[in-house]
């Protein structure tokens, strides 16, 4: 009667392994701070930056003393504070930038910014040329500030086609258009004090040049390290 073979349960022999190769770091968080002549784009720039990143890309949510509209939402569309509350805030220093529009105030709280690139999120902000250059203060001063900024200035190709666009969205007449246009001369005066100059073409150019600024600001050698050896 034939026997039937034994089970060989032995495991193979092995030697030292490898240890595991630690997960490689992200690229740092980036403060972009985008702006632009009214009329000159940077909402929706801003806006499909947002839809097209939704978890590497977050805004930074504003205080403001005017009212809530219909639909808006504390801590998400903006900290809505009284007057008191916001002048006691910008006598304390918490504001990066603030300024008064209209007889409302708003401003960015350095908290809201700093905890959101903490997190490893890149913060977006939308402000015209003065809060800017607010931001560009604070950052000298402040260290992690001045590693995350990117200053972004978006300006159409001429003034003719800026006052077309502002024809084309009907909500001024025609002695403020005159008005916002002499405004933007003004600001587009101030474009050699940003990072970057971008002239507006159309609004998927508009993305794919801010996304290649964006990566390429992560490798930079002053914000990325490279793997010990």
């Amino acid at each position: 009667m034939m026997k039937s073979p034994k089970a060989n349960h032995s495991q193979p022999v092995r030697g030292p392994q490898p240890a595991p190769e630690p997960p490689a770091a992200g690229p740092p968080p980036l403060l972009i701070v985008i702006s632009a002549p009214s009329g000159g784009g940077k909402t929706t720039l801003c806006r499909e930056l947002l839809a097209a990143a939704p978890e590497q890309i977050t805004r930074a949510v504003t205080c403001t003393t005017r009212a809530p509209r219909a639909g808006e939402v504390e801590g998400v569309d903006y900290y809505f504070l009284d007057a008191t509350s916001f002048l006691k805030r910008v006598q304390a220093g918490h504001f990066l930038e603030h300024a008064t529009v209209y007889g409302n105030s708003y401003g960015t709280l350095k908290s809201e910014v700093l905890g959101k690139l903490r997190l490893g999120r890149d913060v977006l902000l939308n402000i015209d040329v003065q809060g800017a250059a607010a931001i560009r203060a604070c950052a000298a001063a402040e260290p992690e500030l001045k590693r995350s900024l990117v200053s972004i200035f978006l300006t159409p190709q001429s003034p003719a086609i800026l006052e077309a666009r502002l024809k084309r969205r009907g909500a001024d007449a025609p002695a403020v258009i005159q008005k916002r246009l002499a405004t933007a001369r003004q600001e587009v005066a101030q474009w050699k004090h940003f990072d970057y100059l971008l002239i507006s073409r159309s609004v998927a150019e508009d993305l794919r040049r801010t996304q290649a600024i964006i990566e390429s600001e992560k490798l930079r050698s002053l914000r990325a390290a490279a793997p010990e050896f």
